[in-house]
């Protein structure tokens, strides 16, 4: 039975799951004080040698994490010196990487696991059930006290393959306890900076409604209505996959696809849950693209009067990390993709809109946050940082590393604006 607050705190991810406004507008690595050792290097697959995106990377009998780019690179500041680094990824073993005297520009490889087949035999089930038994040991798998989290979120815009916009944000993550509404989370901004493209062409720019408050609301273990309830469920057929290993533990692989047609879109999607313990480890979600007027009401909010939007894809991943015996959000993603072009003008201009927020360290005492400091989830990170550089920013914040390609591009980005800037 849903409660009258838990129905009006249901603030749906077909509505808040990356959502943007479009905006008409001209838009006019980072180390502090060496009081913190900084970790760098590439992870690799030593099978393939392919670089690995997205590896969960801790310090051990610590709370400091990351993850690993698009490009397999990370960057992890730790205020004591770590001895080992360790590793987790879908799909490859759990490597506990010893540190020696240089921590810089490291080389880690990954080895894939291999899933025998008396393991497979054993997942055999009914894929509904497996789900209804994951989310009756919610309760006990995930906190019943609340936490307080430290993360570091990151928000970019592409026009075609160049990047317009890029925001980024330390953020303080308040997660009450998993028995109450999401109404009780709250994410606050400890410092930010953006920087927009100043060329001319550049007048049409994409806001993320919430930002910041992404790992809230695709939280899909606290917000288990959304996906999770028995009505939800009936919208969808289920299929069990081979199954993997995350952090060398078993999990059970689970396909969802729509099966009826609903006034709203739905999803594609994996789910990943621990066989032990029947814990949501992994969901990767993907939009209904099928009717495109429906999935713009899930990703449009507002556009400027003669433009017109043409949805092409959305996707979102949320990931959990086991520690202590509890299961922890650890990251996030929104990607979302679309055209947009003007009435009366032959060509169209495409962008990819992408928002992310790691987890970077877990504070002993969860300090609530209060709701005059917290951000709003209709409020866009845009419109409430200002531009600056500042060589020092970051200080000891760990941060995702930034992609080559989001490098040079922030360079381009830097020298336009200074340019533009001078008299």
């Amino acid at each position: 039975m849903i409660s009258k607050e838990d129905k009006m705190e249901r603030s749906s991810i077909k509505r808040l799951m990356g959502l943007m406004s479009m905006l008409l507008a001209f838009w006019l690595p980072v180390l502090a004080q060496q009081d913190f050792y900084t970790i760098t290097g590439t992870v690799k697959s030593q099978d393939t040698g392919k670089r690995l995106p997205y590896v969960n990377i801790t310090v051990p009998h610590e709370h400091v994490s990351t993850v690993t780019n698009a490009d397999g690179q990370f960057l992890l500041k730790t205020h004591q010196r770590p001895e080992s680094l360790t590793l987790t990824h879908v799909g490859y073993r759990t490597r506990k990487y010893p540190l020696g005297d240089n921590l810089e520009k490291l080389e880690i490889t990954l080895s894939p696991t291999v899933v025998m087949l008396s393991e497979i035999i054993v997942n055999s089930g009914n894929p509904r059930d497996i789900l209804k038994a994951a989310v009756e040991k919610i309760p006990h798998n995930y906190s019943n006290k609340p936490e307080l989290f430290r993360g570091f979120y990151r928000e970019t815009t592409q026009r075609g393959r160049r990047y317009i916009y890029v925001g980024e944000a330390a953020i303080d993550l308040y997660k009450s306890s998993y028995d109450r509404p999401i109404s009780y989370d709250r994410v606050r901004i400890d410092k930010a900076r953006r920087l927009i493209s100043t060329r001319q062409t550049d007048t049409l720019g994409a806001k993320v409604q919430g930002g910041p408050t992404l790992p809230v609301y695709v939280d899909m273990v606290k917000n288990v209505n959304e996906l999770f309830s028995d009505t939800e469920m009936m919208h969808y057929d289920y299929q069990l996959e081979d199954p993997t290993y995350i952090d060398d533990r078993p999990q059970l692989v689970i396909a969802m696809r729509p099966r009826i047609t609903v006034d709203y879109p739905l999803y594609f999607g994996k789910i990943y849950i621990d066989r032990a313990t029947l814990a949501f480890s992994r969901i990767e979600l993907e939009l209904d693209m099928s009717d495109r007027d429906k999935a713009t009401r899930v990703m449009l909010v507002h556009k400027p009067i003669g433009v017109r939007f043409k949805p092409k894809s959305m996707h979102l991943v949320a990931t959990y990390s086991l520690d202590e015996g509890l299961s922890r959000i650890n990251y996030v993603q929104s990607s979302s993709e679309f055209n947009c072009d003007w009435k009366r003008k032959l060509f169209h201009s495409s962008y990819h809109v992408t928002a992310e927020m790691v987890v970077t360290d877990r504070y002993p005492e969860a300090r609530s946050i209060s709701s005059r400091s917290s951000f709003n989830n209709r409020a866009s990170l845009y419109d409430k940082v200002e531009l600056f550089e500042d060589p020092d920013f970051w200080g000891s914040d760990n941060i995702i590393e930034p992609t080559d390609n989001l490098l040079k591009a922030i360079d381009k980005l830097k020298k336009k604006i200074g340019r533009d800037q001078q008299p």
